[in-house]
């Protein structure tokens, strides 16, 4: 516990509590890249006001996850709080909300709830201990005989609310050591909770980056590269400047940018514009070639990941023989919301809104551009309508286009992509290939096992890309399987490339749960029952393998012309366990419903778990079945909903979530659900028509 000063202490609500204090962090790599070794201020706040409400700062970003309800929930329990007076808001871009494990303050990797699991419970548990205290001076009692319920301190008699204490609660010194609750004694964590953000978003009062309204806003567009590194040579901005409603046509790092009273003046203005591009190594990107080149690569050994025993000798001394190459495109994040951000800025200020997942990055960027120190930089989260990792770019590029922008124009402006921009813009889930090759001894056990894998890298340069490695070399069937290799290749192109939801267990999953299949299949093995004998040892796997499969009664013979497939893999630190089924008519794959069984440890709030898996499947399903970007002399090929389809409703399935928790450490829920859906998907065509879909879209026709 820090010491606090109490001009620090109490906050901004007259007669208000703020609570607060520090943790030391743990060193963990964030994502793709490490964090420094030095890190030690993390703070949470929560603030308590006389009408009784209770306002939790939130240091993540809400995009559809739900933590403005989990995480709300952690201090509510140990704050013992009348849930009804819970309100949230996104705290403000600063290192004192940096993430529990990363020198930053940001949201990825299904860790917002685990990470502040242990945190955001201590700040409730310590503003519970104060008022508790606060209580006891004011009516000269022992604080052991009081206790918190509810929203009030009750004893002898007497009932105090929250509010009435607030300001006695706030001159007290936070107390060194609180007591957090037995798990047996939680009233709120594990129990369905509905979305406290629904009311506002059904309304229409919710404030997403698109919404945001100023005094003399103005709205941008950028006439951005057409090719990736394509720099500007000359432009033309009389034909734009003639269109009714544009102000100013200014060049920016990203391109030239169209300034205008609103954004339809601001896109015609655009059309106007001419702008003479030198295009650079960029215009000879094909992607058609760069799979070529990754299959290729996958014929010899890259950088060697994991090894045990001499994979190659004994897979020559091997009774059988097995190979398959699996195949997975760029994909876009593709979120309802395309990216955007507004910028003013003052002679002595920056002020930024957006819906972002990298406040303190965007900081960093805003103050690089404006001139100004970070702590002249205020970023203001709002709602993000989709992130998936987008919107945590490191080079904070719709942030810093949105500064660049508002600076070079002088007046506050709201700079939007449009959806063309955003998925033309780049920052893909990279392209993958795997190649696969075991050996079987003569009873049909696994003795060998090689495995190359070429894409991308998120972070080139670096000794090995565990992005593109995680959920393989990790995995129980290679680790079980005496010898094995598991290598990478990390060839550079001028793409850029970006986290994905889910990241590289998006294309590990699929390799490995479709592989495995194919080995049940060559010995004649139900694919359900080989996986628990390989998983025999992998306890919350098969947990989670066998709620799915009971749930989907996969002794139970299919429907006719039904094909039912399983798949389970461990991402985030959450086991989930898929089985889809599946018809096929005209070559067009339907699935018709999925069971999804996950083991994330505590499930704050199950409702929260349940609807993130529903959602992974979507996800998932979408890319699956349709997802990919193609690029054909430098130019996306696949710019909008028409090309790059996502599932449908009429096309949805029906998601049957069991959460099967073995109360093992917590892992998260927004990201797991995505990689099972594949490999459960081309499994039951394999059972249903005997093919095998190895790439990525499913395409039978």
């Amino acid at each position: 516990m820090t010491d606090l000063t109490r001009r620090a202490f109490v906050g901004a609500v007259g007669g208000g509590l703020v609570i607060g204090f520090a943790l030391p962090l743990k060193r963990r790599a964030f994502l793709a890249d490490a964090a420094p070794a030095e890190a030690t201020q993390v703070t949470a706040f929560l603030r308590i006001a006389p009408d009784d409400s209770v306002t939790v700062l939130l240091p993540h970003s809400e995009m559809g996850q739900g933590i403005w309800t989990s995480l709300p929930m952690l201090i509510a329990e140990e704050l013992e709080a009348d849930w009804s007076k819970i309100r949230v808001e996104h705290a403000p871009a600063a290192p004192a909300y940096f993430h529990t494990v990363w020198r930053e303050q940001g949201t990825g990797g299904s860790s917002s709830t685990n990470s502040e699991f242990d945190r955001l419970r201590k700040v409730g548990a310590t503003a519970r201990d104060m008022l508790v205290r606060a209580a006891a001076e004011r009516l000269g009692a022992a604080p052991g005989t009081l206790r918190a319920e509810k929203g009030f301190v009750v004893g002898g008699g007497n009932r105090l609310s929250y509010g009435s204490l607030a300001a006695d609660a706030a001159k007290l010194k936070p107390s060194e050591d609180v007591r957090l609750k037995d798990p047996k004694e939680w009233t709120i964590i594990g129990k369905p909770h509905k979305r406290l953000d629904t009311p506002e978003k059904i309304t229409g009062a919710a404030e997403f980056g698109l919404d945001v309204k100023l005094p003399g806003l103005l709205t941008a567009v950028i006439a951005r590269a057409p090719v990736f590194g394509a720099k500007v040579k000359t432009f033309h901005a009389e034909p734009a400047l003639a269109v009714p409603g544009v102000r100013k046509v200014v060049q920016v790092p990203s391109g030239v940018a169209v300034v205008a009273d609103h954004f339809w003046a601001a896109t015609r203005g655009r059309e106007a514009l001419t702008v003479d591009w030198d295009l650079g190594e960029g215009a000879k990107v094909d992607t058609d070639a760069i799979a070529k080149e990754l299959v290729e690569l996958t014929r010899k050994t890259g950088k060697v990941a994991v090894e045990n025993g001499d994979a190659d000798k004994a897979l020559a001394a091997a009774a059988r023989r097995l190979d398959a190459v699996y195949e997975v495109p760029y994909l876009a994040h593709a979120a309802m919301e395309p990216l955007n951000a507004t910028a003013r800025i003052g002679a002595d200020r920056c002020d930024v809104w957006a819906g972002t997942q990298l406040q303190t990055g965007d900081q960093s960027k805003a103050a690089e551009i404006t001139g100004l120190p970070s702590e002249k930089c205020f970023v203001h989260t709002t709602f993000l309508g989709g992130g998936f990792g987008r919107r945590a770019n490191p080079q904070s590029d719709f942030v810093a286009d949105a500064v660049a922008v508002a600076k070079a124009a002088g007046a506050p402006v709201k700079t939007v992509w449009t959806r063309e921009d955003d998925m033309a813009g780049g920052w893909y889930r990279p392209m993958f290939v795997h190649r696969i090759e075991a050996g079987l001894d003569k009873g049909g056990k696994l003795v060998a096992w090689r495995h190359v894998i070429a894409g991308q890298a998120l972070n080139p340069g670096g000794e090995l890309d565990h992005a593109a490695l995680e959920g393989a070399s990790d995995s129980p069937y290679v680790t079980g399987t005496p010898a094995h290799r598991v290598s990478v290749h990390s060839p550079r192109y001028p793409i850029p490339v970006l986290w994905w939801r889910s990241v590289g267990h998006t294309h590990t999953a699929f390799a490995m749960e479709s592989f495995i299949d194919e080995v049940a299949a060559a010995v004649k093995r139900d694919p359900a029952a080989l996986r628990r004998e390989l998983l025999k040892n992998a306890t919350r796997r098969l947990k989670v393998l066998d709620a799915a499969l009971d749930k989907a009664r996969w002794g139970k013979r299919a429907e006719g012309g039904i094909g039912r497939g399983i798949a389970v893999h461990e991402s985030f630190g959450s086991f989930v366990a898929q089985v889809a089924d599946v018809s096929v008519d005209k070559g067009k794959i339907r699935v018709h419903r999925v069971v999804c069984a996950v083991d994330c440890g505590t499930a704050v709030n199950p409702d929260g778990v349940t609807t993130q898996m529903q959602s992974g499947v979507m996800y998932g399903l979408s890319a699956a079945l349709y997802g990919q970007i193609r690029i054909k002399d430098g130019q996306v090929q696949d710019t909008n909903f028409d090309d790059y389809r996502v599932v449908r409703m009429n096309e949805a399935p029906k998601v049957e979530v069991v959460i099967a928790s073995t109360g093992g450490k917590m892992g998260g829920a927004g990201e797991p659900g995505v990689p099972p859906i594949a490999p459960a998907v081309a499994n039951a065509v394999f059972a249903l028509t005997g093919r095998r879909l190895r790439s990525l879209p499913f395409k039978l026709a």
